[in-house]
């Protein structure tokens, strides 16, 4: 990759020279050549508050995000509403002569883009775009650099470096784009599933994409609207603005400030304005072989972050005071500090890549200490924006000893919502709270769409999945004063659920919990899922647990609960049933066993070891046989139950489909849900693939004890070593390596830091 002059300067700037930095972005970057255009899946760039996706130019106006910002259409769910798109910066060279080609306008063909490469920088969060731009006789040397802030949240920037070989005149766009609103908009909030197939069919649409770069189900999970409620800007100043406001949803606001050239005296300055476009033209004369470069300084806030437009106005236009060096020196440092919790992997610079991948995207993703959480698919229209379990089982375990601050916040979203659980309890004749199969992130309602119903119903094992996760985070903080006051509100109001839930079969002297949706989400009705069960069970005791350590009185039902609900178990085989011994299960399930999801690192089913050797190979089995795309999210549980088991060669096959299963889209690492679809950034599954290192290879829990070494760790025999750095436990920092040592044997070692 070729070092750019910005590069270069914020390089020595920062005390780094350039060999060094070649060493410190081994595994750091990820780029895409011009055989990778034909199928291109767009990177992400966000901090947790906003987010863009990209597209191969570098140049256009994309699609853009800002967190819990959502839209509340009548008859519909909740969905991101999608905020003017920011990051266009148009380009027209020679703009006086007749014929002359918009940059954005151009076919991405090798006749118009030579010389392509574009590069994102997960240490930095950076987008580097450049090629050779011909439009007939004409060629500009193009580079772009884009990123959010991670330093400062309401800010992102792009600059432009243009280079032309000719002299003539060329112009410019800084522009917002006002999207209109979506259509056609469906009501998924009354339409029953044969209703939705009807109604995508009178519409030509369909739930799949051909498109490599086209979601899947794009046909209803598309963006919300984001109404501009009034939009401006100054050629002086050469700024924009705009307010707006989320159809029945919250306000927002966003601002731009224009930086050229140092010295460049611009021949007209323009402001267009209609429905759908507010930018700042700009046109000036060029000379050959010169050097341009434009800078594009962009301020976000929404309603309870930030303020108005003439807020973002400042704070976009002190940024550019500030200068782009200077933006990007605070947001590298922001990174780097967020990067000294690594995992570092040696001798396999494949699952290295995937593994700070899957770390940038979380990261990406998360906010520290604010009492938001994560949607399945991050930062994008992908499952509505909505928070399922995927939050706390999935990606909060991910987070915790990583990054605690971030962790935190998804925990606090369920203590925030709280109050919506309880009515929600209230509405089905039950006690306690009932959260939500998927939860608005903005108001924690439940916003499962029509078609899915019978999931906000019955999908109930979320409920401890959430007082699971706040008592995961009280283990690794030890913070009582936190559990007094946020987490146990939470799981005591999950036991109370789960008491009134369960009921007692006089018959066999058990409790049952009926009309349950599995897992495998193919059996939608069936009594004692096994990891619904279980995962009640442990939280039923952790409030017991917890009413101790905050001084309250248990409710004696609790361990009583707990004590006796069923598990379906096979005698004859000695394993574990996914659900109640009276329901067959098939072996093509859209989840194939749920069985492993017992030992994800926040259950981990106590049992013995011939059992949890059983337990893999009879889920396995089932696995191997299905005939459906593999599930990116049922990988990691698969491998964590093979680790478990003792089986290094199984563990180690499951991981490696994580990276060859055709589930981590290149050319930039974006995870899908399954091979064969393009829901993309599933954040779920970079969680999964996180603890499948931090937890599943390593074997570490996170229990009463501490931080304890619960199963013999395992390297895969490719590798030199395993280290996951900075990890932060009880205030403590300290840096786990598993290696082999020169026995054979692997071993685990905790060195503080």
């Amino acid at each position: 990759m070729k070092t750019s002059v910005v590069t270069l300067i914020a390089m020595l700037l920062g005390g780094l020279t350039p060999m060094a930095w070649a060493d410190a972005d081994a595994g750091f970057v990820l780029s895409a050549g011009t055989q990778d255009l034909a199928s291109y899946f767009p990177p992400y760039l966000a901090n947790g508050y906003v987010s863009t996706l990209a597209a191969p130019r570098g140049t256009e106006g994309n699609l853009a995000y800002m967190v819990a910002f959502m839209d509340y259409a009548s008859e519909d769910i909740s969905r991101p509403a999608a905020i003017p798109g920011w990051t266009e910066i148009d380009y027209r060279p020679d703009a006086a002569q007749t014929g002359a080609t918009w940059l954005n306008r151009a076919p991405i063909d090798a006749a118009h883009f030579r010389d392509y490469r574009q590069a994102l920088d997960l240490h930095s969060g950076t987008l580097t775009t450049d090629y050779r731009y011909v439009d007939g006789s004409r060629q500009t040397s193009i580079e772009v650099v884009t990123f959010i802030s991670q330093a400062n949240p309401h800010l992102s920037a792009s600059q432009l470096t243009i280079r032309p070989d000719f002299d003539g005149q060329v112009q410019l766009s800084f522009a917002f784009n006002l999207w209109a609103p979506h259509q056609p908009r469906f009501p998924l909030g009354s339409l029953s599933g044969p209703q939705l197939e009807e109604v995508l069919a009178a519409h030509s649409m369909k739930l799949e994409s051909a498109e490599p770069a086209t979601p899947d189900r794009a046909a209803i999970w598309y963006p919300g609207d984001t109404h501009v409620l009034g939009a401006s800007g100054d050629t002086k100043t050469l700024t924009l603005w705009l307010d707006g406001m989320a159809e029945r949803g919250l306000t927002m606001a966003q601002a731009a400030a224009v930086e050229l050239p140092t010295g460049l005296a611009p021949e007209s300055v323009t402001l267009y304005q209609s429905p759908y476009r507010l930018s700042l033209n700009v046109t000036f004369a060029v000379r050959k072989d010169r050097t341009y470069r434009f800078t594009k300084y962009v301020a976000h806030s929404r309603a309870q972050w930030g303020g108005d437009a003439a807020d973002d106005r400042k704070l976009a236009t002190d940024a550019r005071e500030r200068g782009f060096l200077q933006l990007k020196r605070d947001n590298d440092a922001a990174w780097a500090q967020l990067w000294q919790s690594d995992i570092l992997i040696e001798g396999d610079q494949g699952a290295q890549r995937a593994a700070r991948s899957e770390l940038y995207y979380l990261l990406a993703s998360s906010t520290a200490d604010t009492a938001w959480p994560i949607g399945a698919c991050a930062l994008t229209p992908g499952y509505s924006g909505h928070a399922f379990w995927d939050s706390d089982t999935w990606i909060f375990p991910a987070l915790l000893l990583l990054h605690p601050e971030r962790a935190k916040s998804l925990v606090m979203f369920r203590d925030r919502t709280l109050p919506a659980a309880q009515a929600r309890a209230l509405e089905y004749g039950l006690q306690g709270a009932m959260y939500p199969w998927e939860s608005d992130p903005e108001n924690g309602t439940e916003q499962t769409p029509h078609f899915a119903g019978v999931l906000g119903v019955r999908e109930i094992h979320v409920n401890a999945d959430v007082a699971i996760a706040q008592w995961q985070y009280y283990l690794a903080t030890m913070d009582r004063e936190w559990l007094r006051v946020h987490g146990w509100p939470v799981i005591r109001s999950v036991a109370e659920f789960w008491a009134s839930r369960a009921s007692y079969n006089k018959a066999l002297h058990r409790y049952d919990i009926d009309h349950v949706t599995s897992v495998d989400e193919d059996y939608n009705d069936v009594p004692n899922d096994t990891f619904t069960n279980a995962a009640a069970a442990k939280a039923l005791r952790i409030a017991a647990e917890a009413a101790l350590v905050v001084g309250a009185r248990p409710d004696p039902r609790w361990r009583k609960i707990a004590a006796n609900l069923h598990l379906p178990f096979s005698e004859s085989g000695q394993h574990h049933l996914d659900f109640d011994e009276t329901v067959p299960h098939g072996s093509d399930s859209w989840g194939g066993s749920s069985v492993p999801m017992l030992l994800l690192p926040s259950v981990d089913l106590p049992m013995s070891e011939r059992v949890r050797r059983n337990d893999y190979e009879y889920a396995r089995k089932v696995l191997v046989q299905s005939q459906r795309d593999p599930n990116s999210m049922g990988l990691a549980p698969a491998s964590i139950t093979a680790a478990v088991a003792g089986d290094t060669a199984a563990a180690v096959d499951w991981f490696d489909r994580n990276l060859t299963g055709g589930t981590l889209k290149p050319p930039f690492n974006v995870r899908t849900e399954t091979a064969r679809n393009n829901a993309g950034y599933f954040v779920t599954a970079a969680g999964g693939l996180i603890q499948n290192l931090v937890f599943g290879f390593s074997g570490l829990r996170v229990a009463a004890g501490g931080l304890i070494a619960a199963y013999p760790p395992l390297l895969p025999p490719r590798w030199s070593s395993l280290t996951l750095r900075n990890l932060v436990f009880r205030g403590q920092h300290f840096d786990i390596r598993v290696a082999r040592a020169a026995s054979g044997r692997v071993t685990l070692a905790r060195i503080p830091r």
